[in-house]
């Protein structure tokens, strides 16, 4: 029982040592960090391109669920008007591979991200290599 007190209140007092070290700021200077703190690169420009909502009809087991899909495109911001002049083949793709889609795929909880990799390497096939650089998904709802 004796080593069981004196192991409590050693832990008090250094515990209560160091709260005094770290609050009264004798610790201030033990650790520099501002060495390590990394520069962060300002974004490049880009520029957003809205696609339309996008409405599919899923079937599994017998059973009709939809599938409701808002996202944009980030383009360089001298590509949006070409990007958006190719917009009906961009919506033509994802209306093809939504469509296509198992309610297994959207149940995983790394679909999601599988269904961005996919839907956006197709929309870079329509566009051309360096049009879009990303495709931010604003809604996913499947009811």
């Amino acid at each position: 029982m004796k080593p069981l007190i004196v192991g409590v209140c050693l832990a008090a007092v250094l515990g209560s040592g160091a709260f005094y070290v770290v609050f009264s700021g004798l610790a201030d200077g033990l650790w520099d960090i501002s060495d390590k703190a990394e520069v962060v690169e300002p974004l490049s420009p880009f520029a957003f391109v809205q696609i339309e909502p996008v409405q599919v009809t899923l079937s599994s087991d017998g059973m009709l669920r939809h599938l409701r899909f808002e996202g944009h495109l980030e383009v360089d911001p001298g590509s949006a008007t070409q990007v958006s002049e190719v917009m009906p083949r961009i919506m033509d793709v994802l209306n093809t591979y939504l469509r296509a889609v198992e309610i297994t795929d959207l149940e995983d909880p790394s679909g999601l991200s599988r269904l961005r990799g996919q839907m956006l390497r197709r929309v870079q096939m329509v566009t051309g290599r360096g049009q879009v650089t990303d495709l931010l998904i604003t809604k996913f709802l499947v009811s």
